[in-house]
């Protein structure tokens, strides 16, 4: 079969759950890995250390994919992420108390509860995603990944978007402890939904299945294999710049722009608009042009975001409501685009044996990375404080300095990708070229004939 002229549902017998799953999923883990439980830190006082903690709780705790990846081939690609994806959603019910304890506990107390709640979800999260990228290369042939990821983007970030629309619904623009209670009983229900369609996935066998554990992993040489130690390299420098970027603009946005919870959630889920617009431009262009020119692309996308943050929260340009959801929009595309790209240029990197060794350095290194930056961010902006400095127009401020300590980082990002290997990618010209061609075909057909 030529799965490169099908669409990836007909190459793939029930490929269709797989995009169900992502949906349920994206209606869930958006309120409690991101903006709503922010908000809720907010609330209770929480400081921009704490809030950096929770961004980066998740990705810090995908180490445990190391020790986990000999397990897979024992226990199988669907048994082990359905174990873990269950055991996550358990942890979200329990979140949904921790609103309702104010009578009794202080907001030092619940933060903490929260905190512990937060570890057990990420834990298991942690755990068994190791088996999931291993899954879905052994699952999508190679010929159609670029467009199973598009479509799986445009599932998530459309029901993400979904999802913070209808949290600021919710919350209003003055929430109570209850309506965050609400709020995560529903991501609770939708992680239980979520859960019948992963099972409907079809499940593949493990390569390594039966294979014995006694052999010592041979960690050094897979990180040194040129390749996916330049791949390794790019992901430390995006994640380093990415990381807090979520939570720290809702940050600015509800303690400096002065924006009401319902407006902030309303702004994020427009972020997740720009990831669907990430299928339209680059779905079909994927697998024809390669992940490396769109990789480039994505990250000069992402220095100029950046340097419109530093003027919003220096004070240049008016924090606009247009303004904000521009860039928000671009955030939201920018991060799709590159997700896509990068998780594609993995899949055709990543050998078949020792995939799932090669995968699970390849998400540690990077959510590592991941998890510390929004740390150091936090610790970093907390120590600026309320100090600031103006020069002129420019005033130099704790949200500024780390707007424009992150442009800085990109930059470093868009170096390390020039330096990624991918022998049939096309030139970055010519992925500009076919961008540009399409309004042009687009207004050549409208254009009245005769």
């Amino acid at each position: 079969m030529d799965t490169n002229k099908i669409s990836p549902t007909r190459a793939v017998p029930g490929l269709v759950n797989a995009y169900l799953f992502a949906t349920f999923n994206a209606l869930s883990f958006p309120i409690v890995l991101g903006s709503p439980m922010v908000l809720y830190a907010k609330s209770l006082d929480a400081s921009a250390t704490v809030i950096g903690i929770i961004a980066g709780m998740m990705p810090l705790l995908v180490v445990f994919q190391i020790p986990a990846a000999k397990h897979i081939g024992r226990v199988g690609y669907k048994q082990f992420v359905y174990a873990g994806w269950g055991t996550r959603v358990l942890f979200i019910f329990l979140m949904a108390l921790v609103p309702l304890t104010g009578g009794f506990l202080a907001s030092g107390n619940r933060i903490a509860v929260m905190l512990f709640l937060l570890f057990g979800f990420n834990l298991s999260r942690g755990i068994s995603s190791a088996a999931w990228l291993p899954w879905i290369t052994a699952l999508v042939p190679a010929g159609i990944r670029g467009r199973y990821l598009a479509r799986d983007s445009a599932c998530v970030n459309g029901a993400s978007a979904v999802t913070l629309a209808l949290s600021g619904l919710v919350l209003g623009s003055q929430a109570a402890s209850w309506q965050f209670s609400v709020l995560f009983v529903l991501s609770a229900l939708n992680g239980a939904a979520s859960l019948a369609f992963l099972k409907r996935i079809p499940d593949v066998p493990c390569p390594e299945a039966g294979t014995g554990n006694s052999t010592p992993v041979p960690w050094r040489e897979i990180a040194a294999f040129p390749p996916f130690r330049h791949l390794l390299w790019m992901n430390v420098a995006w994640s380093v710049s990415y990381g807090g970027m979520t939570a720290f603009t809702v940050a600015y946005l509800k303690a400096a722009a002065g924006m009401a919870e319902d407006w902030v959630l309303f702004a994020t889920a427009v972020c997740y608009l720009g990831g669907v617009g990430g299928l339209v431009l680059f779905g079909s262009r994927l697998d024809h042009h390669g992940s490396k020119p769109i990789l480039l692309v994505s990250l000069l996308g992402w220095v100029v975001i950046l340097a419109g943050w530093v003027a919003l929260s220096a004070g240049v340009a008016p924090a606009w409501l247009w303004l904000v959801l521009l860039l928000e929009l671009g955030m939201g595309l920018a991060y799709g685009v590159f997700s896509m790209a990068n998780t594609r240029l993995a899949m055709a990197t990543v050998p078949e044996m020792g995939r799932n060794h090669f995968f699970a350095l390849f998400s540690v290194v990077g959510s590592l990375t991941l998890g510390v930056a929004p740390v150091l961010w936090g610790l970093l902006i907390d120590a600026v404080g309320a100090r600031r400095v103006r020069w002129g127009a420019f005033e130099l401020n704790r949200f500024s300095l780390f707007f424009a300590l992150v442009t800085l980082t990109f930059a470093v990002t868009v170096w390390r990708c020039r330096r990624l290997e991918e022998p049939r990618a096309a030139d970055v010209s010519a992925l500009l070229r076919d961008l540009l061609a399409q309004p042009l075909r687009s207004w050549m057909r409208l254009w009245p004939r005769g």
